[in-house]
């Protein structure tokens, strides 16, 4: 994968972005001390470039009643390519699993996901997890609570 070189005024404009997507142009030149029409070209740049993904907006799951995060460690019977995509594809279609990781380690995969309550969470283990394509194993644990929560990466 192709890297892309930015420089500190790049870095400054991510940087505001990841804590205000929605900020507007004249705002972020005005915090860097560049003109509208600079700040413009390097945030299309950034976008046209890909280092810029898109513009997303974050939910507070717990005030539409999503108290449980739970993160899930799953291994597979057999580690064929056939195996890996036929579970990644079931993975995908489960609007429960926020997340999936393919790991290194002792475990295949590691999902994130919401749940109601505990309820909730063993439908889930239930009619989702557990009927995921070649899982051998499931491993739930509850998050207690968020410590650090970063959306992206360090700028």
């Amino acid at each position: 994968m192709e890297t892309i070189d930015i420089d500190k005024n790049d870095r400054a404009i991510l940087r505001q972005l990841q804590k205000n997507g929605r900020i507007s142009v004249a705002a972020l030149a005005n915090i860097l001390s560049i003109s509208e029409s600079a700040c413009r070209r390097r945030l299309e740049r950034l976008e046209e470039s890909g280092i810029i993904k898109n513009y997303s907006c974050e939910i507070d799951a717990k005030k539409l009643g999503f108290s449980l995060n739970v993160f899930v460690s799953i291994s597979l019977g057999g580690q064929a390519d056939k195996d890996l995509t036929k579970f990644e594809q079931a993975v995908r279609a489960a609007p429960e699993i926020l997340e999936c990781w393919l790991m290194t380690g002792e475990d295949d995969y590691l999902l994130r996901i919401g749940a109601r309550d505990i309820a909730d969470l063993e439908r889930i283990h239930r009619e989702v997890l557990t009927k995921l394509p070649n899982v051998t194993r499931v491993n739930t644990a509850i998050a207690m609570r968020s410590v650090k929560d970063a959306k992206s990466v360090a700028i």
